[in-house]
This record gives C-alpha cells, structure tokens and sequence, in this order.
C-alpha cells in the first residue's frame, strides 16, 4: 500500500519536534544472514548493500543558493563535483573547519535564540548516488541506512520524497521498497544542513562539521526477519550460573506460521544450552528464557563471548534467516552504594575518547578503532566513555571482544546554553523542562539504547553532557530504567542542580581536585564517586594523576575516573610544502577556541604521547614492589590471576644488567604474595636498581608475547656512591691572567672565562671547540597550556625577566696547583633583590665542577624552574643519559619512569604538543652525555644530588615565542638544560588548576645544585 504524500519543508528545521519523518524505530545492530556458511563475512554480509564510494556533489552556503529539484529524476547532476561518503564536507573543500567548544559556533555572526537557525549561514550539500539493486535484495523488502550524518537530512529516492531525520549519532533507516527500481538504476539524493535545531543540543567540545560521514547501505530482509531482538545475559546471585532472557520482534511477510530454533555456543563451538523449536505466528515473542550452568563470565580481564544462534524456519524446515549474537554473561549492579562487576567493587580506569581522525575527522576506519582498542589494553586503560555521542558500531563490538568497560552516552549536549564565560547562567538553556524538547533528547536516549543494548561492554547509560539539568534529561534516565534493568544511569549536570538529583545513579564530577573528592566521601555519600572527566591533559598535562589513583585504596565508593581525552583533535594540513597539525583558528575560523582541543594522551596522528607512560603505570591492576630479597606481588585485579604473565627479574649497575633470572607467580586474584628470589651477593660498590618486569608469556589479541604490561623498580647505594667521573691523577695545568678572561690550559684541554661575559666561554678538548656562549643561568620555562591556563606566566613573569637580563655584580677567584675556582655572582631584576652565584672549579684533569646557587626571599612567586643552559653547537645533537626515562618526565609525572640507560637526540626529544611549549624533561639524572656524529661530546655528570636536564634543539624563549612547529626556525644549536629543580606540570584541569603546592618551588628556600663537566 502506497504511503500518504508527504511535502517536505524547511520549517522542519527550526522546530524541535520534528526530528524524524517517516523514519524507522530505531532497533538492535546485529548482523543476519540467509545461510549459515555466510556468517563468516561478517560484517559484508550478503543482505547488505553498500552505497560508500564517491557521490556527485553540489555545496551551497545556505538553503536560498541551493540547487532546490537536484532530486527529480530528470534533474542533470553531472555538472556537480565528486564527494567521498562517508567523509565531512569540510574535510573535501567546502565550507570550513571550524573547531569550538562551549560557546556556539554562531555566536557573534548571528544573534539566535533556539530553536532558530541563520538564515544566511547554514550549508547545504547535495548529495547525489546512482546505484543498481544488487541480485541478494531483489524481491525482498528493502531498507536504507545512514548510520551518521549530521545534522538534519532529506531524503529522496527516484525523485519521490522519502523522510526526514535529525540525530548525527544514530542510524536513520527508511523503507524504500516502494520507491527502488530493481531492475534499473536508481537515484538516491539526499539534502544534508549543517545547522537545525538539533544543533543547539550538539554543541559538543569538538570540530563542527557536517556531511554523510559515516557508512551508507541498502539491506533486504527475508520474508520472516528479526528486526529487533534485546538479549539480557546476566548472573545468578551466587555469579556461577548465566541467566539469558531474550525478547524478539520480528518483520513478517506473507508466512503464517514460522519455526524458530535458538541455541547457544561457546568459543569452542560447543552448544551449551538448546532452546528447542518454537512455533510461531506473532510478530512479537516475549521472552526465551534460560539458565545455563557454570558460565565463564565477561569482564574486561576476561571478556569470554558466547554466540547466541537464532534461526528461522518456514513450516517446511527450511532456513529463512540466521542471527548469530555475540553475547556475555556479566552482572552490574550498585550494592551497598558500590558499583560491582560480577560480585566484586570495580574501579574505572578509564579515558574520554572522541572518534577522530587527523585525516577523516569523525569518519574514522577500522584500522583506526583497532589502533585505539590495542592501545589502550598495552596501557592498562579498562573503560571508554563515549564522549559525547555513540560511536561506531564496530567500537562496542571491538570493546566486547578485546575487554572495554564503556559508559555509553547520548548525543545530547547544550553547552552554551547554560555555561558562559565559565559561570552557570541557565536562563534559556534547553532542553531544560521544555516540553517541546522532551521527545526529541528522549528518543536520542532510545536511539541509543535500541541500537546497542546486546553489548556486554556498555555498563552504564549517560544522558549525554553538559546540559545542566530538568524534567527533560530525567525522563531520559526514567526511560533508560524502565527499558534495561541490567544497567546503571550517569549524568554528571546534577552537581548544577541538585533537584534532579535522581537522573544519576552515581555522583559524577568534572575536573574536582583531590581533595573536593575526598571532601564528599568523606561527608557520608548516598552515592559512589567516579569523575567523568579528569587529568585535562591539554599539552604538557597529566602532572599529579597519582594523588587521584591513590584514591581507589583509601575509599571503597571511589569507583575511578575518566582521563580528558584521548585523541588530540588536530587536522593535518600542508603549510608550506610540510604537513602539519592545526587546531582551532588555523581556518581563520571564528569563533573558536583555538588549540583546546588538543587534549589527547596520543597525538592526532595516533603516535603515542609521552603522557602515556604515566598512564599505563598508574593504570596498572598489579602492583609490583622489588626489594634485595624479592618481591612483592599484589594482585588488584577482580578475577584473573598472573598465571599469563612472566616475571622478569635482573639488577642493573648503574644501568648496565648484571644480572637476571626468570620467575613464575599466579598471584590470585584480589591477593598480594612476597617471592623470594636468589640474586647473587653484591659487595662492590656502586648503585644498584632491582627490576621487575612483567610480559605477557603468550600472544594476545592486543599485544606479543614478551610485551612488558608493567614494572617495578627498586633503587640502592652502596657506600653512598656519587658522582660518575675519571680522575687523572698527576696532571698539571697552566692558568692565563688577562685583563678581561682567564685562561685554563692542560693537557688535551683549554678553557676561557671571561669577566665581561660572566661565565665559560670557551671550552675546548683536543683542540675542538664545545660551547658558543658562556652558559646563562635561567628561572623560565616555555609556559605549557596549563601555566597559561592558571595564570601562572602573569603570576611568574618576574621570572622571566630574571633570567634573561640579570647581570654580573661580583666576580672572584682563586687558585692553587690542584684547582682554580671561578665564582659569579648574579643580580636579577625583581622587585625584591635576588641573587644566584655560578661557581666553576677546573682541576687540572680538565674536569669542571659547577655549582649554580639560588639564594631564597620572601615575597616573590614560586620559581618555574632553577638550571643553567648551555648553548652547544648543533652538530652535538645526540643524548645518552643514566637517569628516568625512556619518556619524558616531571616530578609530578614520573611515576611511569624507571632509572636507566636511554638514547635519544635533541630533535626526537621534542614533544609533539599543538603549541611548542616546554617538553623533553628528565628527573633524577646521574649523568648525560651530548656527542655528535664521531661520538665527541660532553658529559655531565652529579655530585652529591642527581639533577633534572633536557636537550633541545631550541631554547625555552624560542619554544616561548611560536604557536605552532613550524613556526620554529630552523635549528642552530642544541640547548643543554642542567636543572636543579622544576616545577611539576600539573593537569586537574587547564583553566584555572595550578600545579600542586608539593610540586611548586618555593621562591623563599635557597636552591643548590653541583654537578662536573668533562670530556668524552
């Protein structure tokens, strides 16, 4: 029966309850198939056909320019462009990127209020595919699905309209059976706008764009089908036995009666539970139930899948139609004001994930989601949330089979509708208690929950984000708890609005610092704590996340946190014949909010940023503490043991290995155990480092065999061993007096230092030439988005000008056979007099010790750091040094590092961050060696306290002065950092958080630090 003719319009746009025209309810994603040997395609299951690949394209800048028949049959589109779907307009040429965060990205073009939309600003594309009905969906019922655009579309095929669907983040599916041609070609178009009113409640922290972005495909459906089925597999109180209950609703044709046969698999291929045969005639079956005994239980540390199989037979016996659901047994549930997995208190350590791409946007690929999922079981991440929308379905398959907790969330977010300038100013936010705007966040919340609710790994519902708070979002939660009672319910905007308190199962919170945390659980909580968003590792970031993990064994209801974010949000872009990362305004786009959207634990490019290593090791469910005689052992996970793991152990002298042996431990679950371990007897001097190391002794699906999952590292001194040079004994030198430098001349080696310059200006071993100016004591570093973000280049910008123009107030020196001693005193401009002293002390080896001294005051800011730079010739560009690492690394970030010997070069130790800002940083280094091509060089080397360094090949006012890489100049020399101390980097959030009072440097204590100079 033909449909009733349905006239579009574009007042559908501006009116926020009509979302959907005659689109399809939304229902499970599973797979179907007419035969059980084509379940191997998996996903190119035949029933499918898709209509990726290039589309004819035509762009316009608003509705009024648009080319309004392109749908008519007869309409010539061979005159329009090609575009690729899935694929965002702005990623292929049109419109422009343009990145925002909480305002909307209209504001200050186009004075609007919701539901309205500009009139002059609103892109249009038009989308063109001409395609033929493959043989598998002829005489079947046939389907469209687009699984993302954004973010309103109309729909034609073979010039008749179709429908209508707004929701950028969900399928939209139509029948078209009446309008295909299945004998000959047919035209598909399809109108796609940027902006209706659906994008007041998509104002999410991300790049706006718009287009076909995700997968398009026609499927036909066998004349009984299974449109929807909802599997709740859970466990019994005692969490041994699985408990299945399956609910079906099914499309029937012509058929009267039909069979249905439903099994269930494990991984093997054993079926271990038959549901029987089942005759039918209802377009419904509510409910298959079962009990299956002795079930291995999904959870990230194991995710066991079984298969559930459902087939439908004619009255004959004959197959129609075959769904194999992958599904696992799991229990979530909030007992005693805790959440638990299967019995036991879980613990989210987990990451907010935007899908993107450096390349595609939000159009990612596969590859890219395996990249991710790999990445983040290699650094011990068990949770995602889906911030801020519902991803890929290929995403929550992947998390079930490879073991992701996930917080699904619904694209609902309205920022600026609440939220300006930073402060809660909710007088026309939405969707608020509207009505109008009650059934389009709810049927966002059922889009969702319809598509995904079969995944084991979804354990939580979200209402979406930032939206403040209402009846709306309530009615939200009271849908998901009427539909699904295997799940928990989240939304974090009732900490704005306490009166509806009951949208959210848990207390969540963004960006609260340790001690706001502990402040509730220590206030008798009705809730357990998670933060949604935390650790803004915006840049140089994530400094301090070890006060957050120290949580999880101090209060049983801290349940975790999610880090902001994963990914940096950067487009790749040439400038200049290079390719290059660009943030926010690199489009000229306005307004924008710049290079916050880099805020990724790896770079845009899927490269792995040093803040990871801090994130792996904190992540980490063993816990691994070395001594002399041992180790201990302690097992925080829920439900697996370490049998799958080797335990590595060797000692390293002074980061040479010197010894190692193999040993085997199955600490269970939830226990902590010591194994002794027989290490030879150590009686020489020297420092020793007893290591731990923890790998995988199989292959798994995320990483090889020998992969090292986690360490432990234990550090001691025998006789106090300090310092790291040769002393050549019996040597002479010869010292120079001149009117303005002093000459230090021995064997193989000559120095100068100069009054006028105030320090070592030359530098020479074997008549080569080391230094380029004498070496400046400094108190600045290149400022990172998070001492921007706190205020802290204002705050210390004394500082800067310390450094930079200090001069020389005092110079004196002695002299005898063994040593001459050099000492410069400094005066720093501050507004309170400051001094620090750099003091050179040559023996006739040809050695030099430095000794740089900050002399403390009251009244000044905290120091950003205290250390001495040396300007060294480029051509010594490579570094080894004996002190943490491999990474990058603060004293409020070096957990993850462990002591040992590392290699790298001045230009690779250049963090990767959106902004050039300071980076490259080592803690606790005994010494570092800077050579070049023929292995010359310098070493560096403590004395009595190991030292902080960095080697660059651009100085901290270099970094300081561009905004992106390649705005750097070209590389002339390599700055060698010596630093007594710096301060932590911080990271509780990059607006306003400073660095923890333990990780600052008080300007009132004085500051000392010695360490030698020699040849190599």
């Amino acid at each position: 029966m033909k449909k009733d003719k349905i006239n579009p319009s574009l007042d559908w746009l501006e009116n926020p309850e009509i979302f959907r025209v005659s689109r399809l309810d939304a229902h499970s994603d599973h797979l179907f198939y007419e035969s059980i040997e084509e379940i191997n395609l998996g996903y190119n299951m035949p029933l499918r056909q898709s209509l990726n690949g290039k589309w004819r394209f035509s762009y316009a800048k608003n509705p009024y320019r648009r080319e309004k028949d392109f749908y008519k049959v007869d309409y010539d589109c061979s005159t329009f462009d090609y575009i690729n779907v899935p694929g965002h307009i702005q990623m292929q040429g049109y419109d422009k990127c343009q990145y925002i965060n909480t305002m909307y990205p209209w504001d200050g073009v186009d004075e609007l209020r919701p539901p309205y939309i500009s009139k002059e600003n609103n892109p249009v594309g038009s989308y063109v595919k001409y395609f033929n009905v493959k043989d598998e969906l002829k005489n079947k019922k046939i389907f469209i699905s687009f699984q993302g655009v954004e973010t309103a579309f109309y729909l034609w095929v073979n010039g008749e309209f179709v429908g209508y669907s707004e929701d950028t983040f969900t399928p939209s599916e139509f029948d078209i059976t009446e309008y295909v041609k299945e004998n000959e070609e047919n035209k598909l178009a399809v109108e796609v706008y940027k902006r209706s009113s659906a994008s007041w409640i998509e104002d999410q922290d991300f790049w706006r764009f718009s287009g076909i972005f995700r997968d398009v495909y026609l499927y036909g459906v066998p004349k009984v089908h299974i449109r929807d089925l909802f599997v709740k597999s859970t466990l019994d109180e005692n969490y041994k036995n699985g408990k299945l209950k399956i609910d079906l609703d099914f499309i029937l044709g012509n058929e009267e009666e039909f069979k249905l046969k439903s099994y269930l698999n494990d991984k093997e291929g054993n079926t271990v539970y038959d549901f029987g045969e089942l005759v039918s005639k209802d377009k419904k079956i509510d409910t298959l139930k079962a009990t299956v005994n002795n079930v291995e239980p999904w959870s990230t540390e194991s995710p066991y899948l079984y298969t559930l199989y459902i087939e439908v037979l004619d009255k004959e016996g004959n197959l129609i139609e075959v769904v194999p659901q992958k599904i696992g047994f799991r229990t979530f549930e909030m007992k005693n004001n805790i959440m638990h997995i299967n019995g036991k208190r879980i613990v989210f350590k987990g990451v907010n994930r935007h899908e993107f791409s450096h390349t595609k946007g939000r159009a990612i690929t596969e590859e890219e989601m395996l990249w991710d999922i790999k990445f983040m079981k290699k650094h011990n991440i068990n949770a995602v949330r889906t911030s801020h929308y519902p991803n890929q379905s290929m995403w929550y398959d992947l998390c079930d089979e490879y073991g992701i907790y996930l917080i699904d969330e619904a694209n609902l977010e309205s920022h600026g509708s609440w939220q300006k300038m930073g402060k809660c100013s909710p007088e026309w936010n939405i969707p608020g208690s509207l009505p109008e705007w009650r059934d389009v966040v709810v049927d966002r919340a059922e889009s969702m929950l319809e598509r995904d609710k079969n995944h084991p790994s979804i354990l939580i519902w979200s209402c979406g984000n930032e939206s403040y708070a209402g009846e709306n979002i309530l009615e939200m939660t009271r849908y998901f708890h009427s539909k699904d009672d295997t799940r928990l319910v989240h939304y974090e905007g009732v900490f704005w609005n306490r009166d509806f308190n009951d949208a959210s199962d848990m207390e969540s919170r963004m960006y609260a610092k340790p001690k706001e945390i502990e402040e509730y659980l220590n206030n008798n909580p009705e809730k357990p704590y998670i933060s949604c968003e935390y650790m803004h590792a915006m840049g140089n970031s994530c400094g301090g996340m070890k006060l957050y993990t120290d949580l999880e064994d101090k209060y049983d209801m801290y349940q975790g946190g999610f880090i902001w974010d994963y990914i940096d949000q950067a487009i790749e872009i040439e400038r200049e014949g290079v390719n290059t990362l660009a943030y926010g305004g690199d489009f000229d786009d306005r307004a924008t909010d710049y290079c916050f959207c880099t805020d990724g634990i790896i770079y845009a490019d899927r490269t792995i940023s040093p803040k990871a290593q801090e994130v792996k090791k904190l992540y980490s469910n063993i816990k691994i503490i070395p001594d002399k005689k041992g180790v201990t052992i302690e097992n925080n996970n829920l439900f697996v043991g370490t049998s799958d793991y080797d335990f590595i152990a060797y000692i390293e002298k002074e980061g040479r290995k010197i010894f190692e042996t193999r040993i085997n431990a199955d600490v269970k679950p939830g226990e902590r155990e010591y194994i002794e371990i027989e290490y030879p007897l150590i009686e020489n001097n020297g420092e020793y480092s007893y290591n731990i190391s923890m790998i995988l002794n199989k292959d798994t699906l995320w990483a090889n065999k020998g992969y090292e999952v986690n360490f432990g590292q234990a550090i001691y001194n025998i006789n106090d061993c300090k310092g790291y040079n040769e002393v050549l004994e019996n040597r002479e030198f010869k010292i120079i007096h001149g009117d303005v430098n002093i000459g230090v001349m021995g064997e193989d080696f000559k120095m100068m230092f100069s009054i006028q310059e105030g320090g070592l200006i030359s530098l020479c071993y074997d008549d080569k030439e080391y230094i380029t100016r004498a070496p400046k004591t400094s108190f600045f570093r290149a400022t990172t988005d998070n001492d921007r973000g706190n205020g802290h280049n204002f705050r210390t910008s004394t500082w800067q000008i310390a450094g930079l123009h200090q001069r020389l107030v005092d110079f004196n020196y002695t002299e005898s056979k063994e040593e001459i001693t050099l000492v410069y005193k400094f005066e720093m401009p501050t507004s309170i007099k400051t001094t620090n002293t750099v003091t050179y002390t040559v023996t006739p080896d040809g050695n030099i010790k430095v000794n740089i001294h900050y002399a403390g005051v009251e009244g000044l800011p905290e120091l950003p750091l205290y250390s001495i730079d040396f300007k060294l010739k480029k051509e010594l560009s490579a570094f080894e040094y004996y002190g943490y690492g491999p990474e990058e690394n603060y004293i409020d970030r070096n957990n993850g590092a462990k002591l040992g010997i590392y290699e790298n070069t001045a230009e690779s130790n250049m963090s990767r961050y959106l902004i050039p800002q300071e980076c490259g940083n080592r803690t606790n280094v005994r010494w570092v060696k800077i050579v070049d091509k023929n292995n010359e060089g310098l070493k560096f080397s403590y004395v009595d306290t190991p030292f902080e360094m960095s080697v660059l090949p651009y100085s901290a006012y270099e970094l300081e002065n561009a905004m992106h890489m390649y705005e750097l100049p070209p590389v002339n020399y390599t700055w060698v950092r010596i630093i007594a101390k710096q301060m932590g980097v911080g990271g509780d959030d990059s607006w306003g958080a400073p660095v923890h009072e333990e990780f600052k440097i008080p300007s009132n204590k004085d500051i000392d630090l010695s360490f030698t100079i020699s040849r190599i």
